[in-house]
């Protein structure tokens, strides 16, 4: 008996997954529950167990590759003795790729030169190029994720004979005297489908964009005594296995201004029109992977203590850079840091994280000569930056709540009081 396995809803909204990596190959017996496949959602990783138990007969979705939710990706043979089921008689569709034929999907083709059960993974485009260009992709080692065969590869391979063809293709545009010579070197551009993670960035932050009316406040904190504090407390963490980080610190010095300032831990609900100020803390902390920026959540931080934080921080970072967060680990979130700090750079406007109304931006700190009490002092400093939504509160309110923030952090006992 054949059980065709379709992509299952897995929540949130999802529409589609790529496949990243299959667990199982054809021919192999699997056991109901075991992880079968992992798939990247438009917001994370996820293994999918197998459904039934049985032998793999058929793998119709390959790495790389993009499924509907509802689309076979699999078929199962059920049957006694687990032997393969006869391959279909007809080549299935496989799950459609951007094309660059002015963003109209069409359907993955059959790999070239490969043999029966070994896929070459490769974008329609890379492998038009490769068929102009005369190369045989099942000779070729990829150099993209998962293997894949990308555009250079195929060049590389081809030698003197890109050259030609894409003099062929591409006549050569006429300079500018004005200007100069107008255009690029030819053969430098790599077609890379807008999917997955980088595809959820884009629709979500312009969402962002299009609905909020993003203001910017920027401001100033003197970090001296926070780096003082930070340093007394590295013993203990240290003891507890902990990296301590400014963030967890920062993140507790955010309650009582959100307290006094409710409008900045809330969202806007577009519907009914009605403002929801959140009476619970669940910061999210902006992330940079090689997937993208993902945003994981600590929940409940006026709970914990600043060694809670610190760890759960840490865990989250690696787990995003993995790949191996859960849904639940990235949604609920009611504010948001992006820390730019150990990057660099003056200071940044971000873009808020819609639903929610406002996001702060932490920039680096620097030793800088400040006046204090009539005298030049050399201080530890750094700039941060409040972007809110205009439409919920103004910036006479943001400027108070960045200044609620910045006494919290220039005053240690202030801070003591609510960081354990």
């Amino acid at each position: 008996m054949v059980y065709e396995f379709k992509l299952p809803d897995i929540g949130e909204g999802v529409a589609e997954a790529e496949v990243l990596k299959w667990l199982a190959k054809e021919g192999d017996a699997i056991k109901e529950e075991q992880p079968l496949v992992e798939v990247m959602t438009d917001k994370v990783n996820v293994q999918v167990p197998a459904p039934r138990s049985g032998r793999v007969a058929r793998i119709l979705v390959r790495e790389g590759e993009v499924a509907k939710v509802g689309q076979t990706i699999i078929v199962i043979d059920e049957g006694a003795g687990g032997s393969p089921a006869p391959p279909p008689t007809e080549q299935p569709m496989r799950a459609p790729e951007p094309s660059d034929q002015g963003g109209v999907a069409r359907p993955v083709e059959p790999t070239q030169g490969a043999s029966a059960g070994m896929e070459v993974l490769a974008t329609p485009a890379t492998r038009r190029l490769a068929r102009e260009l005369g190369v045989d992709l099942s000779r070729l080692k990829g150099s993209g994720p998962l293997g894949r065969v990308v555009d250079a590869d195929v060049r590389g391979a081809a030698g003197s004979k890109v050259a030609e063809s894409v003099a062929i293709q591409s006549p050569p545009v006429a300079a500018s005297p004005a200007s100069g010579p107008v255009g690029r070197e030819q053969g430098e551009e790599e077609v890379v489908p807008l999917r997955g993670v980088r595809k959820l960035i884009s629709e979500h932050l312009s969402k962002s964009k299009e609905t909020a009316v993003h203001v910017t406040h920027v401001d100033e904190v003197d970090m001296t005594e926070l780096a003082l504090l930070r340093e007394a407390l590295k013993g203990s963490a240290d003891r507890k296995g902990v990296h301590l980080t400014y963030l967890p610190l920062i993140m507790k010095a955010l309650i009582p201004a959100f307290k006094e300032f409710p409008y900045v831990n809330a969202s806007l609900d577009e519907q009914s029109g009605n403002i929801l100020l959140k009476k619970y803390y669940n910061i999210g902390i902006a992330t940079d992977t090689p997937q993208g920026l993902i945003v994981p959540v600590v929940r409940d931080v006026e709970s914990k203590d600043i060694f809670e934080i610190a760890k759960e921080i840490e865990a989250a970072a690696v787990k995003a850079r993995n790949g191996q967060l859960a849904l639940e680990e990235v949604r609920g979130s009611t504010f948001t840091i992006t820390n730019v700090g150990a990057i660099g750079g003056l200071f940044s406007t971000p873009i808020i994280n819609y639903p929610e109304v406002a996001i702060l931006g932490l920039q680096k700190v620097t030793k800088r000569v400040m006046v204090r009490e009539g005298k030049l002092e050399i201080r530890d400093m750094a700039y941060i930056s409040l972007t809110f939504d205009h439409r919920v509160f103004d910036g006479a309110y943001a400027a108070r709540f960045t200044t609620r923030l910045i006494d919290s952090l220039q005053d240690t006992k202030k801070l003591l009081s609510v960081i354990f």
